[in-house]
């Protein structure tokens, strides 16, 4: 009796391995290569903007200029811009006999490098149900402004919006001051002409 109990404990733990050896599903699905998407990093951005450049004595008048930048990570950003703008002494002749210029109209242009911070990312709400990424940013820098042929050192500040409209592209709002020192009054001062654009910026 116990040699068939023995018997019968032997072959039931053969029956159980030889169960536990054939899988239950065969997998017939042929294995594919799967290729990783390239996705751009859109670190490089590249735009333009236009609006008043405000020149401390001498009135406001159009800028327009392009930027190209550089996102280091999510929140820091380095950009270069280059600007023109034409100012006026028309104030001034009404005063003084031939003005302040040579001629009633100057050309100002300006380059600067500035480093920017995205201190407020967040989200801008069009409508109930289309939601677009933006951020607000401070910038500042250095750089230099050429005005009645003479040059000047320059440091820039200020701050800024920007709203993605997709990936690739965004608008942006910019309020920065322009500050340089500037003898054309008879006397050397240090000089604050604000600036307030509107620009379109693509990012590759």
């Amino acid at each position: 009796m116990q040699i068939l109990r023995a018997l019968a404990l032997v072959l039931l733990t053969l029956a159980s391995a030889a169960w536990a050896a054939e899988p239950v599903i065969t997998p017939e699905v042929d294995r594919r290569d799967v290729r990783l998407p390239r996705i751009p990093s859109n670190d490089f951005t590249v735009g333009g903007f236009v609006g008043t450049y405000a020149t401390q004595n001498f009135g406001s008048s159009l800028v327009k200029g392009l930027r190209l930048g550089y996102h280091i990570t999510e929140d820091f950003f380095v950009e270069g811009n280059l600007g023109r703008s034409q100012v006026t002494d028309a104030s001034f002749r009404q005063i003084l006999p031939g003005g302040i210029f040579v001629s009633e109209r100057q050309k100002l242009s300006y380059y600067n490098m500035l480093a920017g911070w995205n201190f407020l990312p967040g989200e801008v709400f069009l409508g109930r149900s289309v939601a677009r990424a933006s951020a607000l940013y401070v910038v500042a820098g250095v750089g230099g402004t050429k005005f009645v042929d003479q040059k000047h050192q320059t440091i820039s500040f200020g701050l800024g919006a920007r709203v993605f409209l997709a990936d690739w592209a965004s608008l942006q709002v910019d309020l920065r001051d322009h500050r340089y020192a500037l003898d054309l009054l008879g006397k050397r001062q240090n000089t604050n002409n604000p600036e307030f654009t509107l620009g379109a910026t693509f990012h590759f």
